[in-house]
């Protein structure tokens, strides 16, 4: 496995790390005022737009992009590896990710589209997400059922004439409050009597406008709305799109699924490390500045092994990441399901325990919008339920691992 970056990727981190010094972090606070000011909070914040001409004009613009896509983009691509990095550093700030055209969920919602969509699919939705002029949403989960089994989902989408017809719920469908979003990839049953579980679900685009489609409310996550973004819940009701709005097939949403959440899964891991590093940083700034019981925070033992303990967890999770894209760049995503389903398993919860240590570093304050801690541990807690929970990849993982080696004895 290599772990080596290109030049390239080296090229990119030395002109993602001044952009972030220039323009990210000293934006942070203008951002936040901007956003609070909103009379509506889903609307785009205004200095983004700026922020994203800035991006594309230093060549930081779909870097998510992997080499096998690079058609669909005006640069050759990057591998996970060469990914990896740039990731990290976009995670630092939680809504940066947007600015560089590389947020969840447009890039596995992009890739769905280049991987699985026709011409004229891809013309109408995928040129204006690679532009960012729209964003899009997947809408998956459901209130109803246990979605962490994606073969319970029950939106129903029956064929009448020359439509699709679509009724059910879904939720904390993340973009769907945004205004900018314009398309839904909408999962839902077509064939409930399928002898195969993996064949009754299909795939459609559903325009945000279309008739039918209510945006009930926004959902919140530990108290976060995540605005402009949001996460909504959704009421079809009665929906119709063309037949030419099915994605890949009838009967192939599970198989989309599968294809679109595994390299989606690993982008989090990435961008969760870069909070944590971050964390870990602002942490050990602030136990230098200030004093406890005649000696500086700095100097207690208790304070020294959890700053140790949280350097050695973020070396370990960014190898895993890294051996994990290593693998995917190599054999496919397919064959690293092992390495994506430890990554999602160890990664977001180790980063949730770091960032709620350096939390406890800053006292009160580490609780407040003053810094970025508590957002970010919400962000890495509904990692943990985002993309599969936590028990189902363990649940697949230690099934394999058994296989694997009972198989040699």
């Amino acid at each position: 496995m290599q772990f080596e970056h290109s030049e390239k990727s080296k090229n990119l981190q030395s002109i993602l790390h001044r952009f972030m010094d220039e323009y990210i972090y000293p934006n942070e606070r203008r951002y936040r005022s901007e956003l609070e000011a909103a009379t509506n909070r889903f609307a785009p914040v205004p200095i983004m737009d700026t922020l994203k001409d800035h991006a594309k004009q230093m060549g930081l613009w779909n870097l998510f992009v992997p080499p096998a896509l690079s058609k669909y983009v005006d640069h050759e691509g990057l591998s996970n590896v060469d990914y990896a990095p740039l990731a990290e550093m976009m995670g630092r700030v939680i809504w940066s990710p947007e600015v560089f055209n590389c947020n969840a969920p447009d890039t596995g919602n992009m890739e769905v589209f280049m991987k699985y969509a026709t011409p004229a699919q891809q013309k109408l939705w995928l040129g204006p997400l690679l532009d960012g002029e729209i964003r899009s949403s997947y809408a998956m989960t459901e209130p109803n059922v246990a979605s962490s089994d994606a073969t319970n989902i029950q939106l129903s989408i029956v064929k009448k004439g020359d439509s699709w017809v679509l009724n059910g719920r879904k939720w904390f469908i993340t973009g769907a409050m945004y205004e900018r979003t314009k398309i839904l990839i909408v999962m839902g049953k077509s064939d409930p009597n399928n002898a195969s579980r993996h064949k009754q679900q299909t795939q459609v685009l559903v325009p945000k406008n279309t008739p039918g489609v209510e945006i009930v409310r926004p959902l919140t996550t530990l108290g976060y709305d995540d605005a402009p973004f949001g996460h909504a819940e959704i009421h079809f009701n009665d929906v119709r799109v063309p037949l030419e709005n099915v994605l890949l097939g009838e009967g192939r949403g599970f198989e989309i699924a599968q294809g679109r959440l595994g390299p989606g899964r690993i982008h989090h891991c990435m961008r969760l490390i870069g909070m944590a590093q971050r964390s870990l940083e602002q942490a050990c700034t602030r136990v230098t500045q200030r004093s406890t019981f005649g000696r500086k925070l700095s100097e207690h033992q208790s304070v020294r092994e959890d700053i140790a303990k949280s350097f050695a967890e973020i070396e370990m999770a960014r190898l895993l990441v890294i051996k994990t894209a290593s693998k995917m760049d190599e054999q496919g995503a397919q064959a690293a399901r092992d390495l994506i389903a430890a990554s999602k398993i160890s990664v977001p919860l180790m980063v949730q325990t770091i960032i709620d240590r350096c939390m406890q570093m800053h006292g009160a304050g580490g609780l407040t919008e003053d810094y970025f801690m508590a957002e970010a541990f919400n962000y890495a807690r509904w990692c943990r339920q985002a993309d599969g929970p936590d028990q189902v990849h363990q649940m697949a993982l230690g099934k394999q691992i058994i296989a694997q080696y009972a198989a040699k004895n």
